[in-house]
């Protein structure tokens, strides 16, 4: 990664003189939405603007490196506020909705921009590992997910003493964006990948991919009802909560916050699935491209 502009590192982006600046939320495509929405309810009052970098969906089939430059094409344009017709200030807290961009750029992002906090992703081993009884969990994720330290990190911390099975699941994340409904063949091919999971025995199944929440009613069909299923949205929601609260940046409004929606990809059914998929019925979407590496707000 090149080193940002120096502007950029000229001032303390989360703090309290920042506090009613908007949240960044980004994902390779609509499966951050799952984490939007636990964020919108649990902060209200904080504004957000969420981007969804479709034209390079899925990052997971993606070189860690790719993944890198897009992650950081994204923070930069966020820091430079652009993204409001009014009033533009960067934001005050990115998060990283996206285990792939997590694994591969959380650490390396956070030492480009050291004064802009983030969060990002994990796929959650650690509860299924305490809560398994068949001593048996599963975890869908993408194929980059899977190559990062940060999983493997995760397994040689909290899941020696337990069989973890895993499986690669690219097929999940096109189904997402590709929308519902869902048909009979959608739901057979969902249970054929996942059945070596549930022969094997396993009683805790990980999702690993931002997308994946939204197919948990396909899930459960394949897997049982006895299978829990694990959605790491409201932990992520609570940790931003708690990263603000710490550097008293929470918003002080007592009003509604607002959210825009960015894509880089087919803006008209980018505003369906935002329709769909987090229930606002008139959306404020805007179109974005990348030129050059960076990426422009239109």
């Amino acid at each position: 990664m090149k080193q940002p502009d120096s502007n950029f590192l000229a001032s303390e982006f989360t703090s309290s003189a920042t506090r009613n600046a908007p949240i960044g939320v980004m994902d390779s495509g609509v499966g951050g939405l799952t984490i939007l929405n636990e964020l919108r309810q649990l902060l209200p009052h904080e504004d957000f603007v969420f981007i969804a970098d479709q034209a390079n969906v899925p990052y997971g089939e993606r070189t860690l490196e790719e993944v890198q430059g897009f992650v950081e094409g994204i923070v930069a344009t966020l820091l430079q506020g652009d993204f409001v017709d009014e009033n533009p200030q960067p934001m005050k807290l990115m998060v990283i909705a996206c285990n792939t961009a997590s694994a591969a750029a959380l650490h390396p992002i956070r030492e480009l921009f050291p004064q802009l906090k983030f969060v990002g992703l994990e796929p959650a081993v650690k509860p299924a590992a305490e809560n398994t009884q068949s001593q048996k969990i599963g975890v869908i994720a993408t194929k980059a997910t899977f190559q990062g330290t940060l999983y493997a990190s995760l397994i040689s911390r909290f899941a020696t003493d337990v069989d973890v099975y895993k499986r690669a699941c690219p097929e999940f994340v096109q189904l997402v964006e590709r929308g519902g409904p869902y048909t009979e063949e959608d739901q057979t091919m969902v249970c054929d990948i996942l059945s070596p999971l549930v022969e094997e025995g396993i009683d805790q199944l990980v999702l690993g991919c931002t997308h994946f929440p939204f197919l948990t009613p396909l899930f459960r069909k394949c897997v049982g009802e006895d299978v829990e299923i694990i959605d790491p949205s409201p932990a992520v929601a609570a940790q931003a909560r708690r990263v603000l609260a710490s550097a008293e940046a929470l918003s002080d409004r007592i009003e509604p916050g607002t959210t825009v929606f960015v894509t880089t990809g087919n803006i008209e059914h980018f505003a369906e699935q935002v329709r769909t998929l987090t229930g606002e019925t008139n959306p404020i979407v805007r179109q974005a491209q990348w030129v050059d590496k960076r990426l422009v707000i239109l």
